[in-house]
């Protein structure tokens, strides 16, 4: 038995192998803007395989978000990164009822617990290396960042001088950078992990960009310091260099991209923190990741003392 809607049920089908066919679909949780199910396919004999269908509903961007994602699964086969690998895709909803990707399953679970931070940064540095590594015959679409000074929502009760300083710093142009492939979500959320400490998968590749890898590092640095403690962020940082990943020469540079990470997660502190809590963190609520990010925002700033 299946929830998959008529027309999507019918596409998934046609490309199965001959002789299987969808025997449940299960909502997978933890995305914000995708609905996210893993499908069983039975075989023929007996056996059973897993696909993950992603369908964006009501999302304007869906047809850039799913080419670009089909792009990037076609660049990290055969890489050595581990993506799911591209079934099909259906951007512009031409067959399903709403734009869908069709992909391989990975194993693994996402990991959001504070034990075990320490050995689970470095595999997280290692692999970001790895994927800044990667070469495209065809770019992918220049970065793009949403923030700007007069969005940025700053949270109760904090440091105001430090905030004042760090959206100043945003209304700055970006510093030069070399581009290179960016996943623009990397971050423990979307990264699947198996025992003993290794990574199996690293999925969500729907924002995949061109730009600086400091943009990355960033993001990661943000949500680790949100997920585990304001220290986290300038350990990953790091961790990246000493995986012989390559920042930013200039400290001032190296700074912007972190605080200009840390300005466009203020407004959506309630919206990223909603699924770690469906995940089992309860104790990050909207007040503690706040505080958190005031923490981690006013540290980066006392570095330029």
């Amino acid at each position: 038995m299946t929830t998959l809607r008529p027309s999507a049920l019918a596409w998934v089908h046609r490309h199965l192998d001959a002789g299987e066919r969808v025997v449940t679909a299960e909502p997978l949780h933890g995305g914000i803007t995708a609905d996210m199910r893993r499908l069983t396919v039975g075989t023929p004999h007996g056996d059973t395989r897993h696909l993950v269908l992603r369908t964006f509903l009501d999302v304007a961007q869906a047809e850039e978000w799913l080419n670009r994602e089909a792009h990037a699964l076609t660049l990290c086969a055969g890489s050595g990164v581990p993506a799911p690998e591209l079934v099909a895709v259906d951007a512009t909803a031409a067959h399903c009822e709403y734009p869908s990707l069709l992909m391989t399953h990975l194993t693994g679970r996402v990991v959001l617990d504070d034990a075990g931070i320490e050995t689970r940064v470095p595999l997280l540095a290692r692999q970001l290396v790895a994927i800044h590594a990667l070469r495209p015959a065809e770019r992918p679409r220049d970065y793009v960042t949403l923030t700007t000074a007069d969005t940025v929502v700053v949270p109760e009760g904090a440091d105001a001088a430090a905030w004042a300083e760090a959206i100043d710093m945003i209304r700055r142009p970006p510093p030069p950078y070399d581009g290179r492939v960016v996943h623009r979500d990397f971050q423990p959320g979307n990264v699947l992990f198996d025992v003993p400490p290794r990574i199996t998968g690293v999925v969500d590749w729907a924002a995949t960009s061109w730009g600086p890898a400091d943009l990355d590092v960033a993001h990661c640095s943000t949500n680790l310091a949100l997920l585990h403690g304001p220290e986290w962020g300038p350990r990953f940082a790091e961790a990246y260099e000493e995986a012989g990943g390559v920042l930013a020469e200039a400290p001032d540079e190296r700074l912007y991209w972190q605080v200009r990470d840390g300005m466009a997660c203020s407004e959506e502190v309630a919206v990223v923190s909603r699924p770690w809590r469906e995940a089992g963190r309860t104790d990050l609520t909207t007040r503690v990741v706040e505080a958190r990010l005031d923490a981690y925002v006013a540290a980066l700033i006392g570095t330029r003392a």
